[in-house]
């Protein structure tokens, strides 16, 4: 089993990877997917990789970062050299930022850009919620996943995309930027319950990632009803999306060794047993993320 995207790499769990990682094993958890949000959890996503067996990473930026390249939020004179613009500067900041998730690229245990993508909801109690959710966001989210689609492209590297409240503006776009070459090495990660998202992935080649809310209630679990098997991966999205029951029983934070419940939850709503189920995903997530299959 996989799980095919957590964040080790975040604050949470600076303490007790070692014990994470070993509890995830003694569950059946032989791979684990760690993609970055920004260049220092990718950083650290890389640094994992590199020192634990099966762990793999994911460098990139995620939507909530695109704030820095807004031209509002660059500083104002007398820190703008003179004759430089803003849009100068926050220009070159994205340029940096890309080259240096190019140098990151070429770790030979970084197997996809992520988790990049689009987001518009309005998020409340956490340090996203002063955001301005305003055509210059959305703007700046835009050109910072373009640019990581280049580079998902240029390296031959798979795609993990984040939508949330997005899909009016992502679809269009992955339309427009959209290359053969990241057919089956693309997915709707934590894919919302939406038709013509899977329609589009249906279209496109793009898996779909379950996660532990495919357990709180029936819009999910309907919808991943829909999807066929040969798409779905799993995931837990660790330290978030606790699934149920251990949701209920408030077993924070989530972590790779809660796998299992996803994966039975997908056998309950296919009515597949639970060894044809497990090696249909492992198969999708090796096709996914490029990774030897079993011979």
């Amino acid at each position: 089993m996989f799980d095919t995207h957590c964040h080790l790499n975040f604050k949470r769990f600076k303490n007790s990877i070692p014990e994470v990682i070993q509890r995830a094993q003694a569950a059946g958890v032989t791979g684990i997917i760690i993609p970055g949000t920004d260049l220092y959890t990718s950083k650290v996503s890389v640094e994992l990789s590199n020192q634990y067996e099966g762990v793999f990473s994911a460098v990139g930026i995620h939507p909530h970062h695109a704030i820095q390249y807004q031209k509002s939020n660059v500083p104002t004179s007398p820190k703008v050299p003179l004759g430089v613009s803003k849009s100068q500067i926050y220009k070159s900041k994205l340029k940096s930022n890309i080259e240096e998730l190019k140098r990151l690229l070429t770790h030979p245990k970084v197997v996809a850009v992520g988790e990049v993508g689009l987001d518009t909801f309005q998020y409340t109690n956490t340090k996203y919620q002063t955001y301005q959710i305003n055509a210059e966001f959305i703007e700046a989210q835009k050109q910072l996943l373009v640019e990581q689609i280049k580079l998902a492209l240029e390296y031959d590297k798979s795609l993990i995309l984040h939508n949330r409240e997005a899909k009016e503006d992502l679809l269009p776009l992955l339309e427009k930027h959209w290359d053969k070459k990241l057919e089956g090495k693309t997915v709707f990660h934590c894919c919302e319950p939406d038709i013509e998202l899977l329609e589009f992935a249906q279209k496109h080649g793009i898996f779909i990632g379950v996660d532990g809310d495919v357990t709180y209630g029936a819009e999910k679990a309907e919808f991943i009803k829909k999807v066929p098997l040969e798409m779905l991966v799993v995931e837990t999205d660790s330290p978030y999306l606790l699934p149920e029951p251990l949701r209920t029983k408030k077993e924070y934070p989530n972590e790779p060794k809660n796998i299992p419940f996803i994966l039975q939850k997908v056998v309950d709503l296919k009515g597949e047993t639970i060894v044809s189920v497990k090696k249909i995903i492992e198969e999708n997530t090796k096709t996914l993320f490029q990774l030897p299959k079993n011979k």
